[in-house]
């Protein structure tokens, strides 16, 4: 294989346990030994091995000098498990092809340096591009100390979440139902207002559909006999609530609402994506409730502008998915983030100082 056709099969190998690994990062591994074997290997639940661990063990004696193609640089610190790059020096690899450097501070060009001073090939930079875009959440993470932020809504063609007496289920159909619930299971928390738990008694589970239970946040209180619960409880600002979310290790959250939670992240300019399911429905007038609650623009050179990077039809509904053409605002330097291993995976989450809950 060539360095393109091989880091295209890793990257397709890490897209398959996107949602699993958090908040350690989804890598692919591709090795091809010199009389063109391949093995692969993708990064474990936390606490198993790594990509390259999982492809070397496949290849066993075959690797020796064969090339190795990652999507992220391989890990030269002790963990949980062993640094990678000592696995691939002993297996004897001739050739190491790494898509991107790891943001990590653990990491961080260490990897890299490593495998060079023990005599082997390191290119970097093939499909970089690709890898940055599929692995946006943990560079985002690891680079700002917070997690990656996605909006879900789900609206009527005319723009409209709910009728004048706050009725909406269902607008969209089991299609986008299912494929939002897969969203859950990619993401590590789930946040929600007080006001939709006490109005429609959510449970924020993964239930259309494979994958882990997210982590729930209520902003505001929940009724105790809330089928959210246990959850953790947040009564503070949304930077905050961030910045708080990050160290425990979320990479990504999932924000569902309701309208005036939604319409909050928007106007702060903390959302990263805004993945909007739009039904084949009309309410009609101007009397049905709107996506966000709150203020909006007041001229039309004040409107959000984004851009859309991913439009599909899911079964009768289309889904498009936006992301802000300009950059959010920088809320200064934040400290690089690295989850010290004894925590990573743990879910769910102990309570710290600004969150309740059972």
């Amino acid at each position: 294989m060539d360095d393109s056709e091989a880091m295209q099969r890793a990257i397709g190998l890490a897209d398959g346990v996107h949602g699993t690994t958090s908040p350690n990062p989804w890598v692919g591994c591709v090795i091809e030994s010199v009389d063109g074997q391949i093995f692969e290997g993708a990064t474990s639940p936390p606490g198993g091995p790594h990509a390259e661990a999982q492809a070397l063990a496949a290849a066993g004696d075959a690797a020796r000098d064969a090339t190795l193609w990652v999507t992220l640089e391989p890990c030269v610190h002790q963990g949980r498990t062993p640094p990678c790059t000592d696995a691939i020096i002993a297996a004897g690899v001739r050739r190491v092809v790494i898509a991107i450097v790891d943001p990590d501070r653990q990491v961080f060009g260490g990897g890299i340096e490593v495998l060079r001073d023990a005599g082997i090939e390191v290119a970097v930079g093939v499909h970089a591009e690709d890898v940055r875009h599929q692995r946006a959440p943990y560079i985002k993470h690891r680079e700002t100390g917070r997690p990656w932020v996605v909006l879900k809504l789900a609206a009527s063609l005319d723009g409209r979440t709910a009728a004048p007496d706050g009725t909406s289920q269902w607008i969209t159909g089991g299609g986008a139902r299912a494929d939002s619930h897969a969203l859950r299971a990619e993401s590590d928390a789930i946040v929600v207002g007080a006001g939709t738990v006490r109005a429609d008694d959510p449970s924020l589970t993964v239930r259309h559909g494979e994958g882990r239970d997210p982590l729930r946040v209520v902003l505001g209180s929940a009724p105790p006999t809330a089928k959210v619960h246990p959850a953790l409880e947040f009564k503070g600002a949304l930077e905050d609530l961030l910045d708080e979310l990050g160290r425990r290790g979320v990479i990504q959250v999932l924000v569902e609402g309701g309208a005036s939670v939604a319409g909050d992240f928007h106007r702060a300019r903390l959302v990263d994506r805004y993945v909007l399911y739009v039904a084949p429905t009309l309410f009609g007038g101007d009397d049905g409730r709107p996506v966000f609650a709150g203020p909006g623009a007041a001229t039309i050179a004040d409107a959000w502008r984004g851009r859309m990077v991913h439009v599909d039809r899911v079964g009768d509904d289309l889904r498009i998915d936006l992301e802000p053409s300009v950059p959010s605002p920088s809320t200064g330097p934040v400290p690089v983030v690295t989850i010290p291993d004894e925590e990573v995976g743990s879910r769910p989450l102990p309570p710290t100082p600004g969150f309740g809950g059972s």
